[in-house]
C-alpha cells in the first residue's frame, strides 16, 4: 500500500493532524523553554506526566486528563518552590524523584491495562483517538493564545529579568503562568512522542532555530517550521517503514536538524549580521 493509500486511512489521518497541531505548540513555546533556562523544568514536568496518567487510570480510567492534571500540579510546584534560578533545578529533582516514586505507586494499585499509562512514556501515535484529537486541539488552541496573550512582557522578563522586574513586570506571576502553559504543551507532546522523548519537539527545534537567525520573529517560525518537519516529516517516514516506530523518525529528525544548524548556523547568523551592519552604514 502506497503512502497516500496509507494517508487515507483514519487512524494515519489523525495522528497527522495530533503531529502538527504538537509541533506548532512546541515550536512556538519552545524559544522561550530555552531563553528562560527551563529545559530541566521541561523534563520534570513531562515524566511526571506519567505519575498524572497513572493517577487518572486508577481514578477515572483516562490517562491523558490525568497526564494533564499531574503536568499542571508539577507547574505550580517549580513555581512555588523553584522562583529563585539558584534553587530551581534542585527544587525539580527533588520533586521528579518523589512524583515518579508516586507514580510507581499508583500504578501498583491499577489491576486493568496499563497500556495506556505506558503509552504516556513512549507515546502512541498511531493510537490517538477522536477525544485525544480534541483534546490536543483544545491544548493548542489554549497554548496559542495564552502565549500571544503574555508575548510582550515574557520576552521582555526572558531576555533581562532584573531590567524588567525594575519596569514592574510580574515576573513571579509570569513564570508561574509560564509554566502553566508549558504544562499544557508537554501534556499535549507527550500523546505523540512520550513524556521520555518531549525534549524533542520541546527544546531541539527551538535549539536549532536559535543558530539560524538571531531575530525573535524568525526564531520562532523556524522553530515551529523544524518541529513541523520532524513530527509530520517522521510519521510519513514511519508510514514508509512500519516496522519503525514514528518516535524514532521524530526525534532522529530533532537531532539531525540540531547537528546541521551547528555545523552551519553560525555562518549563516554572521551573513545576516553582516547584512544588517551594512544596511545600518547605508541608512
Amino acid at each position: 500500500m502506497g503512502l497516500f493509500n496509507n494517508l487515507q486511512l483514519p487512524f494515519a489521518q489523525h495522528a497527522l493532524l495530533a503531529c502538527t497541531i504538537v509541533a506548532v505548540t512546541c515550536g512556538l513555546i519552545g524559544p522561550f523553554v530555552i531563553m528562560r533556562g527551563m529545559s530541566f523544568a521541561v523534563h520534570g514536568m513531562s515524566e511526571l506526566a506519567f505519575t498524572g496518567a497513572a493517577a487518572g487510570l486508577l481514578v477515572a480510567g483516562n490517562a491523558p486528563a490525568g497526564a494533564l492534571c499531574g503536568a499542571l500540579v508539577v507547574a505550580l510546584l517549580i513555581g512555588t518552590l523553584g522562583d529563585r534560578e539558584s534553587d530551581r533545578d534542585s527544587s525539580i529533582g527533588v520533586i521528579l524523584a518523589g512524583g515518579l516514586g508516586l507514580g510507581v505507586l499508583l500504578l501498583s494499585f491499577y489491576h486493568g491495562f496499563a497500556t495506556a499509562a505506558t503509552n504516556i512514556l513512549f507515546g502512541d501515535l498511531f493510537g490517538v483517538s477522536n477525544s485525544q484529537l480534541i483534546l490536543l486541539l483544545v491544548i493548542g488552541i489554549t497554548v496559542i493564545i495564552a502565549i500571544v496573550a503574555i508575548y510582550r512582557p515574557l520576552f521582555f522578563a526572558s531576555v533581562d529579568t532584573e531590567v524588567a522586574a525594575a519596569r514592574g513586570v510580574p515576573e513571579r506571576i509570569l513564570s508561574i503562568a509560564f509554566l502553566v502553559v508549558l504544562a499544557f504543551t508537554v501534556t499535549g507532546a507527550a500523546q505523540v512522542v512520550g513524556t521520555l522523548l518531549v525534549l524533542s519537539l520541546a527544546i531541539a527545534p527551538a535549539a536549532a532555530a536559535r543558530r539560524f537567525s538571531s531575530s525573535p520573529l524568525a526564531i520562532a517560525g523556524l522553530s515551529i517550521l523544524i518541529a513541523l518537519v520532524a513530527a509530520d516529516g517522521g510519521l510519513i517516514a514511519s508510514l514508509q517503514f512500519p516496522s519503525i516506530k514514528p518516535t524514532v523518525f521524530v526525534t532522529g529528525i530533532s537531532f539531525f536538524v540540531y547537528i546541521v544548524s551547528r555545523i552551519i548556523g553560525p555562518a549563516i547568523k554572521n551573513r545576516q549580521n553582516r547584512a544588517l551592519q551594512l544596511e545600518e552604514v547605508v541608512n
